[in-house]
């Protein structure tokens, strides 16, 4: 035979305010159940004659809520192999309940029914008391499990779960990484009930109130002007720019129009990186975002893609590549990670039906070229077709120098170029076998050079003479001072 937990909602207010139906359940229970006792209705059950069981100790005895919950669902699930039970719950039982949800998904694994009563949420309380209209837009979040991922600085915010001053210093924090410090928060305190209190406070002193208890929620009000740190923002200011009323240039750009800015903004990306200059990466990394969103906004606007389907694709990617991380699959070290991505890359680009595609398909034509000839050489080498070792590759090198060196003598343009091309892309191959990129090597040479030209203008500028009145050698000895100087 099958038992039943019933749940019931104490509702956010004192005794008066139980609705008759959770009322003649608590007085008909044989077997009461409460998560906490710290509620003002619960003052009024040993007037009623109400016996109960609650779980305040379960507090005590973990660190971790999850562990709270699950412990309590575990008793709960336990008493009812005996009997039906009656489990009340602050609020309703559906509103910020974690353990409801709990014995929701366990119960029917074991034969228990579980009966979802009555109850009063605290919301309804809590809008009251801080004159919200939630049809403008709110989140209930829970204080114990908080992120700032999760909040949307542009509408109301109630959070819930907020017991003591550890738990509103994490919110504080979290909090702080959207909000200014001095935005003000109300902390409401049992809503809803005789002794309901309101304190507005600004948000860098949440964790110096001493009147947090379990009936303690946290009311942060939108924002003023719009948060400009918010995904939702960036999003808006791009389609207001390729809007009806938005920017000309920005509304005749198209896929193919935009591509030579991408490829200028990842570069001016890389050169903040190599100068380790954190201001110009936040600035760049933003253009080259700005890019993308672009593109998505051009997608969205001829009904091809949004910007959901580029970041719903590439987070896929990355949990199907990871498999070590969202899977059950091992690894000892980065390589492994390596050896597998290469491993489902390849499944995935796997074509069966067509015997023509080639090893080579899939590296970008509009690439520059040491970058395109390094990638030809990485996925050729996949194939097997590769040098054993670097030594090896230098050999190629010094043959082709000897090919290009013979035709430095002749007048042969075209062979000229040829063979320049080939010495180039034996170098190439030389660095990658060294596991050095060679559009990182060469741009390190293009700095180098900036700086040692730059001393030899310094010096020349010192002199008081035009640079043209010094011929190549004495300004080879200012670059050998600037090498000397280390730059």
């Amino acid at each position: 035979m099958s038992h039943t937990i019933k749940v019931i909602g104490l509702g956010a207010g004192d005794w008066n305010q139980l609705t008759l139906g959770v009322y003649h359940i608590l007085k008909s229970a044989n077997k009461l159940f409460l998560r906490t006792k710290e509620h003002p209705a619960v003052d009024s059950f040993q007037q009623e004659g109400i016996q109960f069981t609650s779980f305040d100790a379960v507090y005590e005895e973990n660190d971790q809520f999850e562990d709270v919950y699950k412990q309590i669902t575990e008793r709960l699930l336990t008493a009812a192999l005996d009997e039906d039970v009656v489990y009340a719950v602050p609020g309703h039982p559906l509103v910020a309940e974690r353990t409801v949800q709990l014995l929701l998904n366990e119960g029917p694994k074991r034969n228990i029914e579980i009966e979802i009563s009555g109850g009063q949420s605290f919301l309804d309380a809590l809008f009251t008391t801080v004159k919200v209209d939630p049809i403008e837009g709110f989140q209930l979040l829970d204080g114990t499990d908080f992120h700032a991922k999760d909040i949307h600085s542009n509408q109301h915010l109630i959070i819930g779960q907020v017991y003591d001053a550890f738990v509103a210093s994490d919110v504080k924090l979290t909090l702080m990484e959207k909000y200014p410090d001095d935005h003000s928060v109300s902390i409401v305190t049992a809503a809803g009930s005789q002794q309901a209190s309101v304190k507005e406070i600004l948000l860098y002193e949440l964790d110096r109130v001493m009147t947090l208890n379990n009936l303690t929620s946290v009311y942060v009000p939108p924002l003023a002007e719009e948060n400009l740190r918010e995904f939702t923002s960036l999003r808006s200011i791009i389609k207001i720019l390729r809007g009806p009323n938005g920017c000309p240039w920005d509304i005749k750009q198209t896929h193919l129009s935009l591509k030579k800015y991408l490829i200028e903004e990842a570069y001016e990306l890389l050169e903040a990186i190599d100068v380790d200059d954190i201001d110009h990466m936040i600035e760049e990394l933003g253009d080259v975002l700005l890019q993308v969103m672009l593109h998505s906004q051009i997608g969205e606007d001829e009904g091809m893609f949004t910007i959901e389907d580029v970041i719903e694709g590439v987070s896929s990617k990355m949990i199907r590549r990871h498999p070590h991380v969202f899977g059950n699959v091992e690894v000892q070290s980065a390589e492994d990670v390596i050896a597998n991505w290469k491993e489902i890359k390849a499944e995935e680009k796997k074509d069966t039906n067509s015997a023509s595609v080639s090893a080579l398909d899939g590296i970008g034509k509009g690439l520059p070229s040491v970058i395109r000839a390094f990638e030809i050489q990485k996925k050729a080498a996949k194939t097997g077709f590769d040098w054993e070792k670097a030594e090896d590759a230098w050999l190629k090198v010094k043959e082709e120098i000897e090919e290009f060196q013979t035709e430095l003598s002749k007048e042969d343009k075209e062979k000229q170029i040829y063979e320049l091309g080939d010495l180039l892309f034996a170098i190439i191959n030389t660095a990658r076998l060294l596991s050095i990129h060679p559009e990182e090597a060469l741009e390190r040479a293009n700095q180098k050079f900036i700086r040692r030209f730059s001393y030899i203008e310094q010096q020349v500028h010192k002199s008081g003479k035009p640079i043209e009145s010094f011929d190549l050698k004495d300004l080879d000895q200012f670059w050998d001072e600037a090498k000397r100087k280390g730059l």
